[in-house]
């Protein structure tokens, strides 16, 4: 079996509040190969982000600290890696897309500009041939007259071509990995389709790897591999997409699938579950979840569960399949 290319082992990242210590990310393992798509959902405030900033260490300090794990990226940990190393590393072998192309944009520069200094800083080319390649990149992430793009400003595109230029600019050093924050948010569905085309097309002609953070398992169902369901800084169900879209194990999947609007029914209100996402660390004992858990039973508020495998390659975080007196999901 080979290598993956991103091996993410007991990450835990910190923030360090005058309320005490926010476990964000708590003890929190994950793998992805070379090619493939991971997604990791989950509702805000659950660690998303979170952990894809970690990936990057752009988590920032204070108040944010990665406090322990690994980072395993080609083999090699990036947690004690110094500010000036991640820079050789970010956009070169891994890009990120952020999760708002008008904030990651800057407002002073042109499009040409800022697509083209993501490819002069890591690779030795002149300004005009960074110049073309910026040109190219843009017509590859189907922006049409991208020779008059490159000399507009931010400002002047619509969300959704604002995306496809900090694709542009996330694919310009065609990097291993390419980690995307909610790449679809605040897009219509047309757009939101055309930029999940995009980003399948190219993950199979560049053979990118991809982690995908999103909220929307509409997304998860269309673009990726395996799932990470995340709740108040765990994992709490990892598998296939098919495993977890078609036989959830953990019960917060279950809520997620169940709150979906259902084309062949017609409903009044729509499913949601109960509560909120509890503020990571609020939670002293027992399984975080069970507050909202309507399978919750005693025990789930005194122990803590671990991952539990189900079936081959399917884990749950849930003790209803460790505990006698727990009940199976239905």
């Amino acid at each position: 079996m080979t290598q993956p290319i991103l091996d993410v082992k007991h990450l835990k990242t910190y923030f360090f509040t005058d309320d005490g210590e926010i476990p964000a990310v708590d003890d929190v393992s994950f793998s992805i190969s070379e090619g493939e798509v991971l997604g990791i959902v989950g509702e805000s405030g659950c660690g998303k982000s979170v952990t894809a900033l970690s990936t990057m260490k752009l988590v920032p300090y204070p108040p944010g600290k990665i406090v322990g794990g690994e980072i395993l990226f080609k083999g090699k940990d990036l947690v004690p890696y110094s500010e000036a190393q991640m820079r050789k590393i970010r956009g070169n072998e891994i890009g990120m897309i952020f999760q708002e192309p008008m904030t990651s944009l800057n407002p002073v520069f042109t499009i040409g500009r800022q697509v083209s200094e993501a490819i002069r800083i890591h690779k030795k080319v002149s300004k005009e041939k960074a110049r073309e390649m910026a040109i190219d990149m843009i017509k590859q992430v189907g922006i049409a007259r991208a020779e008059e793009i490159v000399d507009e400003y931010p400002h002047r595109l619509s969300g959704g071509m604002r995306q496809r230029v900090m694709i542009a600019m996330a694919m310009s050093c065609e990097p291993d990995l390419l980690i995307a924050d909610e790449p679809t948010t605040a897009l219509d569905v047309t757009i939101q389709a055309q930029i999940l085309d995009l980003m399948k097309k190219l993950n199979k002609e560049h053979g990118t790897a991809i982690m995908m953070i999103t909220h929307d398992l509409g997304v998860v169902a269309e673009t990726c591999d395996r799932v990470i369901v995340m709740y108040s800084g765990k994992i709490v169900e990892e598998g296939d997409v098919r495993s977890i879209l078609k036989n959830p194990q953990h019960p917060y999947t279950k809520g997620l699938l169940e709150s979906l609007p259902k084309v062949h029914q017609q409903e009044e209100r729509l499913y949601s579950i109960p509560g909120n996402v509890p503020k990571p660390g609020s939670i002293k004992g027992g399984c975080s979840f069970a507050p909202r858990c309507k399978y919750a039973f005693d025990d789930c508020f005194k122990e803590s569960p671990e991952l539990v495998e189900i079936t081959p390659g399917h884990t749950a975080r849930c003790l209803l399949y460790t505990v006698e007196g727990g009940a199976e999901v239905g």
